[in-house]
């Protein structure tokens, strides 16, 4: 072997080892990039609440301990000089023992007390009335559980975080027309537009705000399942940048990322709990009542969950 060829083979693990310290220094510098940008995100949604934690505990949890915690979404329909109300209300309840996410839909129309107001209304009022602070209470109040953490939406706007995640696909159980967008039975492939308009949808649902509350859950899942895929680190500046304008939350950081590492795998498995109600008339207006049976058995479903009894 000549000492050109001795030099080549001694060159070509440098040229190789060069390469590969650029690539994981390239990628380093672009994960820090996609971190920083999230922690930037993360200031911007942070919204503290009036309280350290909820009446209903007797200490405030600790996500480091894999403890079960709850979350109230809240889907606002803001308008320009109207803060809105809660259209959509949809309690999580975590735990990373069993692995799963209890996910229940309250109608927007349940007559239950407004805490802070001493009189019964829509549950949904709650948050025209006082905030998130408001809402949080009274949802208490009606499921007696704590509510740990809350997330707004602004529902206006959640069309942006749909289109971010590049659109999602969703399996809808029957076809209607809405907004001008037509929904075939079976699986559907949205943009944002089309994405607000299917969970909008009620008078047509034989099954009303229940089949609203279904398709409300596949949005919601389809959105997260997009939104931790390695894909959508490529357009995670879009994301980040709708998440900012339209979410809002009492989570920290630090949180969110306890929640990454200790509850990842609960993300993948989610029960769908309903509330079965009657329609009544008061005063004309109608409502959704929920009757004191149904109700404990809603209670001590998610009071389990949360592994307080």
């Amino acid at each position: 072997m000549s000492l050109r060829e001795k030099k080549k083979k001694r060159t070509w693990p440098k040229v190789i080892f060069i390469l590969l310290a650029l690539v994981i220094i390239a990628s380093g510098g672009y994960l820090f990039t996609v971190y920083k940008s999230f922690t930037n995100t993360m200031e911007t949604m942070h919204q503290p609440i009036d309280r350290e934690k909820s009446e209903k505990r007797a200490e405030q949890i600790t996500l480091k301990e894999k403890e079960p915690f709850s979350v109230l979404l809240l889907g606002v329909d803001e308008r320009e000089g109207d803060k809105g109300r809660s259209d959509t209300m949809i309690v999580l309840t975590v735990n990373p023992n069993d692995n799963n996410i209890n996910m229940l839909s309250i109608p927007r129309d349940t007559r239950t007390e407004i805490i802070g107001r001493d009189f019964e209304d829509k549950i949904n009022h709650a948050y025209a009335f006082g905030n998130e602070e408001m809402a949080i209470a009274t949802v208490e109040n009606f499921l007696d559980i704590p509510i740990d953490y809350f997330v707004r939406v602004n529902m206006e706007g959640f069309k942006d975080i749909v289109d971010a995640v590049g659109g999602v696909d969703v399996n809808s159980s029957i076809a209607f027309t809405l907004d001008g967008y037509q929904f075939k039975q079976g699986i559907n492939s949205l943009d944002g537009d089309e994405a607000l308009s299917f969970v909008r949808m009620r008078k047509e649902d034989p099954n009303g705000d229940f089949g609203r509350q279904e398709r409300q859950r596949q949005i919601i899942q389809a959105v997260i399942k997009k939104g931790i895929s390695f894909n959508s680190l490529t357009n995670f500046d879009n994301i980040f940048d709708a998440l900012g304008k339209n979410v809002r939350t009492n989570l920290t950081f630090n949180e969110m990322k306890d929640i990454q590492q200790n509850y990842k795998q609960a993300s993948s498995h989610v029960e769908q709990i309903s509330i079965a109600g009657s329609g009544q008339t008061i005063d004309g207006i109608w409502y959704l009542i929920v009757d004191e049976q149904e109700r404990t058995r809603i209670q001590d479903t998610l009071q389990g969950h949360l592994s307080l009894k």
